[in-house]
């Protein structure tokens, strides 16, 4: 029987986003094969990551060209990407807290898409829509770290998940808007 890596993969991610903790063995469980199928397919906890990495990167790509960042005002920009980037929420929020993929340089992944993201910050500076005294860079981040504490609370049930893309862009928004004290 041909074991299907998408799917171990995406029951990886979505056990791995609620329990950043588990072991193989229930990663394992939660695809529905076992120890030994996995790890023919990934040789530990780290090369599972990696592909996890793989697998995050290409979908928060994915969601970047869905939002259109170039079209129309930054505020609007950013809305679409959260609005498109939520089914990888999860997801995202495992690996940017996942140091092993850190240790050795960043991937060039995720240069570009940090470099995506703080264009479109960056463009809406220039165009007076956000304030200027807070670097791109930082903006980046601190979306990253509300889409994940947006997943998490949802995934927790603190939260309904039918607010993800209003409760994480209002608060970003709230502070990132160019208002008369900036």
């Amino acid at each position: 029987m041909a074991v299907d890596r998408d799917h171990v993969l995406r029951s990886a991610a979505a056990l791995l986003t609620r329990r950043a903790t588990a072991t193989m063995d229930e990663v394992a469980k939660a695809a529905g094969i076992g120890r030994a199928t996995l790890h023919r397919h990934f040789a530990g906890r780290e090369a599972l990551v990696r592909a996890l990495e793989a697998l995050g990167i290409q979908e928060i790509e994915a969601a970047l060209d869905a939002a259109r960042l170039d079209e129309g005002p930054a505020e609007d920009a950013l809305r679409r990407f959260v609005g498109a980037v939520e089914p990888a929420a999860g997801l995202l929020a495992f690996l940017v807290t996942e140091n092993q993929l850190f240790e050795d340089g960043v991937h060039a992944g995720w240069s570009r898409i940090d470099a995506r993201i703080s264009a479109l910050f960056r463009r809406g500076q220039e165009r007076g829509e956000f304030r200027i005294d807070l670097p791109p860079a930082w903006l980046t981040e601190a979306l990253y770290g509300l889409i994940g504490a947006c997943a998490w609370s949802i995934q927790d049930g603190r939260v309904a998940a039918k607010d993800f893309t209003y409760m994480t862009t209002e608060l970003l928004l709230g502070g990132v808007r160019r208002g008369a004290r900036t």
